[in-house]
């Protein structure tokens, strides 16, 4: 059974840095894609950012320059480096993993429970 298993997320001043990571249980993804995504309080869940098995990436645009995806194959784990965090940023920020190649929002299988990040002074 796949578990996908987020740790990272807190409160966090604006211009601040938090880094999440996530642990994949239940099978191995690193041939394939993993990502993040992330739901605010009244809106829809939205993609943040995907990476294939040979790091290729895809970042919303907002957060481009701002977050960083990396993987490691080894742990099967993904991690997102979010620096310079706008109060806009927070919400529940959830892992997810496919069983292809692609990195397109609609490419994922697994989600997990998610870890709460919010931003704020």
């Amino acid at each position: 059974q796949v578990q996908l298993v987020e740790s990272g997320g807190g409160l966090v001043q604006p211009g601040g840095s938090l880094r999440l990571s996530c642990a994949a249980s239940g099978r191995t993804f690193s041939p394939y894609s993993m990502g993040w995504f992330r739901q605010a309080p009244g809106k829809e869940r939205q993609f943040v950012v995907g990476i294939s098995g040979s790091a290729r990436t895809n970042y919303l645009e907002s957060v481009k320059g701002r977050f960083t995806i990396s993987r490691d194959n080894v742990k099967n784990t993904v991690y997102l480096q979010m620096n310079s965090l706008k109060p806009e940023d927070t919400a529940v920020y959830y892992c997810a993993a496919s069983t292809s190649r692609r990195i397109g929002p609609n490419d994922y299988d697994y989600l997990g429970q998610g870890t709460q990040v919010t931003v704020s002074s």
